[in-house]
């Protein structure tokens, strides 16, 4: 077993402590990775928080991990000692159900193992994530960061990231799409500077005046103000695609009349029941559509960051040491944060 430090929840809603834990010894098909940055997500904050009902403790969070090889199993063929490399969401899948065959990993039928607060398949352990010094991962689930690509702004790529490019890539967003995106945080941000890079000119939905020179600035030509009734109305039958990036419960219903014969509005920011209830004309007389999209797969995390490199697309960040992580939590939940917290494990 590997000795590892980090930092972890011990129970519900505490703050996190350092933590010494193990993590197994690597098998021949596995990457030993030391851990340089660590995003910082919402869903880190949720889990920690056991706000979805599923949490273990001690919990070690963190998925958007970027480090430096300093091991390979001796069957591992596409990694090298000293390559950078990114861990996101997932660890591991079954690897034979359709969805994985199709390297749709994240729709594994038999669930993905998930990066922290997850259950190795193998040897029945529990996963802990990135906000430690090293991780073991399978070669299949580790992706190479580009040459060139700055390391802190590359780590929220492997989860804000990809959360928004998996969706840009399946509706076939190019140059010429009208995309919209509505929110802008750390999945907001990215959206509009990937839609942007795709050539697609891009419309920010936003609450908040506040927001319309820093979504210019990402690559919005457009913005937005969903309050505005008038604005609302004249840009009916315009969106290819509007990826819907808000956290919270909240109204679809202004945003629907906005897509264009065929447009999909896609959820990729909140987890579970849509109130009020949705108004199904503008769907039926547009063959409109709501979708929901998880992350990414392996594949498809690789050509993100491949495009990334070739375009030099980061997430805006602010890099902290591992102490402040409690205060960077509660600075989250006030939305004070442009964008992504990225942890320099150097000061762990």
């Amino acid at each position: 077993m590997l000795n590892v430090k980090g930092y972890a929840a011990l129970a519900v809603k505490q703050d996190l402590v350092p933590h010494n834990f193990a993590r197994r010894d690597p098998r021949e098909t596995d990457v030993v990775i030391d851990i340089l940055y660590s995003g910082v997500c919402h869903s880190d904050i949720h889990s920690a928080f056991n706000d979805w009902g599923n949490a273990t403790y001690p919990m070690v969070p963190g998925h958007e991990i970027i480090g430096k090889v300093s091991h390979v199993g001796r069957r591992v063929k596409g990694f090298n000692v000293g390559d950078y490399v990114g861990v996101g969401c997932m660890v591991d899948s079954c690897q034979h159900c359709d969805p994985c065959a199709k390297g749709l990993e994240q729709y594994c039928e038999a669930g993905p193992t998930l990066t922290y607060n997850g259950i190795d398949p193998h040897d029945q352990l529990p996963t802990y994530g990135g906000y430690s010094d090293k991780i073991v991962v399978s070669e299949k689930f580790v992706v190479k960061i580009p040459a060139g690509l700055d390391l802190k702004g590359a780590a929220p790529l492997l989860c804000a990231g990809i959360t928004t490019w998996s969706p840009l890539r399946h509706w076939k967003v190019t140059s010429g799409s009208k995309v919209a995106v509505v929110g802008l945080g750390g999945l907001g941000h990215m959206a509009i500077k990937l839609a942007a890079a795709l050539g697609a000119e891009v419309t920010l939905f936003t609450r908040s005046p506040g927001k319309e020179a820093d979504a210019r600035r990402l690559g919005a030509k457009h913005v937005l103000f969903s309050t505005d009734e008038q604005q609302m109305a004249d840009a009916a039958n315009q969106f290819d695609l509007i990826i819907d990036t808000v956290p919270y419960a909240h109204d679809l219903n202004p945003y629907l009349p906005t897509l264009t014969l065929d447009g999909t509005l896609v959820l990729v920011g909140y987890l579970g029941d849509l109130d009020p209830i949705v108004n199904s004309v503008p769907l039926i007389m547009g063959r409109k559509s709501i979708a929901g999209s998880l992350i990414g797969g392996i594949a498809e995390t690789q050509e993100m960051l491949n495009f990334c490199g070739a375009h030099n697309v980061t997430a805006d960040v602010e890099v902290i040491a591992m102490p402040d992580i409690n205060q960077a939590w509660q600075r989250m939940l006030k939305s004070d944060v442009k964008y992504r917290f990225v942890i320099d494990m150097a000061t762990l």
